[in-house]
């Protein structure tokens, strides 16, 4: 029954194919335009298992139908330390990363059969649609490179490739540098390959726009991660995808995920912990339950007797896979990597972070009343989480620290996966791809707030005076300082002045609010950005 269930659905999915089809070309395309190449990030690429014997090819990332089953056939792995490359258990298949539409395919709609619930799959898919309405044009001037998320973001394997990507890409755009666009952890895998091939990246590379980058880590996502596995999507739509306990036991032998752990050496503004009620017994025999916090450089003994009886059973044969100290190893030194990392002098960088989400930062495991007494129980159990501002993933402090010189760092109030299709967003971008042909556009006028509830320290009637209120938080301007990474808090501008005024039309009930904001950049010899024709009306 299950067998004709499956044909069913693979027949009217075809079908749904056919008629959906496109046959008209694309309306408008803007030769003017240089190329852009889009990075996807951890678990956004479409990956198939090639059978080595017949060639044949079966989705396994993401599919629902038997999707359990062919993952953890198809992608559970163990670490080589010798090559530094994630190897599939099963010897008879390895996998691949489909290259349709110019490597865009794979990272487009992750499960493209998916009828019923596809935006829980849309990766770049809003992206693509309105690059394209820009007039940009699949394998001309839009490109994708997806590449298999399980590898270490310094994998050879991987970094041939993106070179290979982006030497073809400039060929088929007649020899026009491009523009990255990288998401998540695709920004750390893009800063890997400029530190270790920056002579290929200046060649080929204009402009890099990282967004949602965990530069410093996701702290309290993947530790819960590595000890309970992770969901790809919330809601309903999780009950289509594997499990959190077939994901996990991916992602204790996957080096990307370990080189998303909190960075050791950053100097967070509060520490990531992860704490733990433990009921202990003292050198008498009496029980007392404490609260053990540890921070990021202490983790790692707690995650070797967590998971130290974890295993996985493949054909009757258990594999153990406890916390992989090689893996840290090699994760270790692509931190080292990423941190000595510099972008070249003709190449723009800039920085789009997730902000306005409570975002997983300290883990909490067990409670007063129900302590842990044995740390094999954490895989077992429920974490409760300390939050801080970010886009429910990455914490806007680790998106922000790039630790580069940056053209500009805009936050933008968005979720991890969701900011790919937030129109401010798109509309920034537009703008630093020269998509938009305007040149009296700013970028940061989409991100100069006036507060919706005035506090005032002068408060006059007439003219409606507000004497230097704080800009919002995640509004950034960046100086031409070479070193403006090094303190970020001696560069941020300061707010010489910000007023008001209200302009009512004669017999007209509705009000106009009209701003003018005046930036003194620091260091610059007194010369002033101002930002004008911020309105707002009721």
């Amino acid at each position: 029954m299950a067998v004709l269930l499956e044909d069913i659905v693979k027949s009217l999915e075809y079908l749904l194919k056919l008629v959906g089809k496109k046959t008209q070309e694309q309306s408008y395309v803007d030769p003017s335009l240089d190329p852009v190449l889009l990075v996807p990030g951890i678990a956004g690429s479409i990956l198939n298992s090639v059978d080595n014997k017949t060639g044949n090819k079966e989705r396994v990332w993401v599919r629902i139908l038997r999707a359990d089953h062919e993952f953890q056939d198809k992608l559970w792995s163990f670490f080589d330390p010798v090559t530094g490359k994630t190897v599939t258990i099963d010897a008879d298949t390895h996998i691949e990363v489909p290259q349709d539409r110019y490597g865009l395919y794979a990272i487009d709609s992750l499960d493209p059969d998916m009828v019923i619930g596809c935006d829980c799959v849309y990766y770049f898919h809003d992206m693509i649609l309105e690059l394209l309405e820009w007039g940009y044009q699949e394998g001309t001037t839009l490109f994708g490179f997806g590449y298999d998320f399980r590898q270490s973001n310094r994998f050879q394997g991987t970094l041939e490739r993106l070179a290979s990507k982006l030497e073809s890409v400039y060929t088929a755009s007649g020899g026009r540098k491009m523009t990255i666009i990288s998401h998540s952890m695709g920004g750390l895998l893009v800063k890997c390959f400029m530190s270790l091939h920056s002579d290929i990246f200046e060649k080929y590379v204009k402009t890099w726009i990282a967004i949602a980058a965990p530069f410093q880590g996701a702290p309290g996502y993947v530790t819960s991660s590595l000890f309970n596995g992770m969901t790809f999507a919330e809601g309903w739509e999780q009950n289509f995808f594997v499990s959190k306990w077939s994901m996990h036991q991916l992602l204790v032998e996957c080096p990307s995920v370990y080189e998303l752990m909190g960075c050791f050496e950053f100097k967070w503004d509060h520490p990531p912990l992860l704490e733990i009620w433990r009921q202990k017994c003292d050198s008498n025999g009496n029980s007392r339950v404490i609260l053990e916090s540890h921070p990021p450089d202490e983790l790692v003994p707690i995650f070797i007797e967590a998971l130290s009886a974890n295993k996985v059973t493949v054909d009757g044969v258990d594999i153990p896979l406890p916390f992989n100290m090689e893996i840290l190893k090699w994760a270790s030194e692509t931190v080292k990597i990423l941190h000595c990392a510099e972008m070249p002098s003709q190449i723009k960088f800039y920085n789009v972070y997730g902000t306005g989400l409570e975002t997983p930062h300290s883990v909490c495991y067990g409670s007063e009343d129900a302590p842990v007494t044995d740390l094999q129980q954490l895989p077992t159990l429920e974490a409760k989480f300390i939050n801080v501002d970010g886009d429910g993933t990455v914490p806007a402090e680790s998106s922000k620290a790039d630790g580069l010189r940056a053209e500009a760092r805009v936050g933008v109030p968005g979720e991890h996966r969701g900011i790919l299709c937030d129109r401010h967003v798109f509309r920034i971008l537009k703008h630093w791809l020269k998509a938009d042909h305007d040149p009296f556009y700013n970028p940061i006028n989409d991100f100069v707030v006036l507060p919706t509830a005035f506090e005032l320290e002068i408060l006059k009637k007439e003219g409606l005076r507000i004497a230097a209120p704080p800009l919002a938080e995640d509004w950034e301007v960046i100086g031409n300082d070479e070193d403006c990474c090094e303190d970020v808090e001696e560069m941020k501008p300061s707010v010489t002045s910000i007023c008001a005024s209200v302009n009512t039309g004669s017999g007209d009930t509705q009000e106009q609010l009209l701003a003018k904001v005046v930036i003194k950049p620091p260091q610059n010899d007194g010369e002033k950005l101002t930002a004008v024709s911020v309105s707002a009306s009721a």
